[in-house]
């Protein structure tokens, strides 16, 4: 895409004058080109729709509270407390079940019940569903696949009353989501290679990792 060819957005800005409203909104601004009744019309879903505005508020008081003083561990046993959520049901990765089980005790300890459902649950191979031998980890033996939608199936017959990820895949954490009937948080986010730190492909960007910064695909 040529450069006069892109329609400017959010990381194209240099102020971020939305939040604190210091300096001035630059000309392709989000904020400035929506109009007041659009903002106004998301903002009464924060006022009115009991669930939002229930998860919002929640949400505002533990940064506002908490800011720099929480691991996400502890924000999220804060989160749930504060939205009254006496079940919490754990979609986690096979490859961080141990992680998991950590998580449960923890959960346990601050008086919250859990239910955990693991990836491979249903223990469906995945040529079963049209997904070829030669893209299996390991071919001519059963590999089930990842379930992202038993998952939360099975979740919401467990009536959590809020689901955090452990680790699914990119693109399964996805599905989860969209089947999840209970509000979703992510508590690990995976990368196989950066020990679950995604983020650290972007430090490193400019040295170790400038090979995301050439074109062309990977």
């Amino acid at each position: 895409m040529k450069n006069r060819d892109k329609k400017m957005s959010c990381s194209d800005c240099g102020v971020l004058n939305c939040y604190r409203r210091e300096k001035s909104f630059p000309d392709f601004c989000l904020t400035t080109n929506i109009s007041e009744k659009e903002i106004e019309k998301v903002n009464e879903l924060y006022r009115n729709d009991s669930l939002v505005s229930k998860i919002s508020h929640a949400a505002a008081e533990i940064e506002g509270t908490y800011y720099g003083k929480l691991t996400r561990v502890e924000e999220i046993i804060a989160f749930a407390k504060r939205i009254g959520a006496k079940k919490i049901g754990i979609a986690t990765c096979i490859g961080l079940m141990n992680e998991a089980k950590i998580f449960t005790k923890i959960l346990k300890a601050k008086g919250i019940e859990s239910y955990s459902v693991i990836c491979k649950v249903g223990s469906t191979d995945k040529t079963e569903v049209g997904i070829l031998e030669e893209l299996k980890i390991q071919k001519g033996c059963h590999e089930a696949l990842c379930n992202p939608i038993l998952q939360a199936k099975l979740l919401n017959k467990e009536k959590t009353d809020l689901n955090v990820i452990v680790g699914l895949c990119v693109g399964h954490d996805s599905l989860f989501i969209k089947y999840s009937k209970a509000p979703v948080t992510t508590l690990i986010t995976k990368d196989r290679v950066l020990g679950h730190n995604p983020a650290a492909a972007l430090y490193t960007s400019g040295f170790y990792y400038k090979r995301l910064l050439e074109e062309g695909d990977i």
